[in-house]
């Protein structure tokens, strides 16, 4: 019997999840044991998993978990240090050679666990098969452009919360950028035919701002890039990965430019293959734009759980792609729980001591 333990997260301002009550049940009949976390953050509550027929555990109470049982959650993990002898579900942020995610791969060196991580969940073709996608990128333009209408006020972007709905975070940013008095900006999105770049387009065409749509054909030549520092917005929805161009050189700062607001949804600026050079650390809620230069001014957005800023419909949408593939869970060295298993694996055994 596979048993999938639903943890709450444990990160400030995350209160998304991957798995529906419906979903819960899906699995339940199909013969899996379902321990959800209570959680009173979760945009869905706890009673309707209990109705649903999972067993509630306590909040954080996954580390003494069964070790046959899977532990599933979105972000990471609280870092204690603490070694990890459980399976988890995941997004590690671990195979970049990221400082912290090589601390995270080290945690389940020690314990002797093992991380499927959601980013590399791929299919026969290497495609992912779930993702939250279309919701980051709808979240980090409307952040983007929220950090452009504090500019036109002679500011910086001021924090940002959750919204109950799509159409509460669209009035709210509609009424931001009419009250500028100026012409909306003209945006640029790079990864324009993805799930990201899909959202983040939709956004910007509800709000009545020009959009220029680039993608694979558009960037194939490697760069320069002289078009992005003529618009205002530059939203990349690229992952970085081993060769992705530079979008954004170090001298991108200088003046001369249109270009007020990078909004890097893609947000890996610890890797190596980082496409926007002008920065090095993500933004926050509390804080959401990083300003790197002056005269005129350019700000950078790059928060890393922008879906959770509309944690229903991020959440509602995700669960949908992902429950198919945890009805394989019974196979999990197989398919592709087995590819992302042989990827951890393969960094486990690069990991320096």
């Amino acid at each position: 019997m596979v048993h999938l333990w639903v943890r709450a997260e444990s990160r400030p301002n995350e209160d998304r999840v991957g798995i529906t009550p419906d979903g819960a049940r899906d699995l339940i009949r199909r013969g899996f044991r379902v321990s959800v976390e209570d959680s009173p953050r979760r945009v869905i509550p706890t009673a309707e998993y209990r109705a649903a027929g999972a067993s509630i555990v306590p909040e954080g109470s996954w580390p003494e978990a069964p070790l046959d049982a899977i532990i599933f959650g979105l972000k990471e993990l609280p870092d204690d240090s603490s070694a990890l002898p459980h399976r988890h579900i995941m997004f590690g942020h671990a195979f970049k050679g990221q400082p912290a995610g090589q601390t995270l791969l080290r945690r389940f060196r020690a314990g002797g666990g093992r991380l499927y991580d959601l980013e590399y969940l791929l299919d026969d073709h290497g495609r992912r098969l779930a993702a939250f996608g279309y919701w980051a990128g709808y979240a980090g333009a409307a952040v983007s452009l929220k950090s452009w209408a504090a500019q036109q006020r002679g500011g910086i972007c001021g924090p940002v919360g959750t919204y109950p709905d799509k159409d509460a975070l669209a009035a709210e940013l509609r009424a931001e950028l009419d009250a500028t008095g100026q012409p909306r900006p003209r945006a640029i999105v790079i990864g324009a035919r993805g799930r990201v770049g899909s959202g983040a387009a939709d956004l910007c065409a509800e709000m009545g701002v020009r959009v220029t749509k680039w993608d694979m054909e558009e960037t194939a030549h490697g760069g320069p890039f002289p078009e992005i520092l003529l618009h205002e917005i530059f939203l990349n929805c690229i992952l970085a990965q081993p060769g992705c161009p530079v979008f954004v050189p170090e001298a991108a700062v200088n003046p001369g430019r249109a270009l007020r607001v990078i909004g890097d949804i893609a947000c890996d600026p610890t890797s190596e293959f980082n496409p926007v050079r002008v920065y090095d650390r993500t933004t926050s809620w509390a804080a959401p734009a990083l300003r790197v230069a002056d005269n005129p001014p350019l700000d950078v957005m790059a928060i890393d759980n922008l879906p959770s800023m509309l944690p229903r419909e991020s959440s509602l949408d995700y669960a949908a792609q992902l429950l198919p593939v945890l009805r394989e869970l019974d196979t999990i060295d197989a398919g592709p729980w087995g590819r992302a298993a042989a990827i951890s694996d393969t960094h486990l055994k690069g990991l320096q001591p």
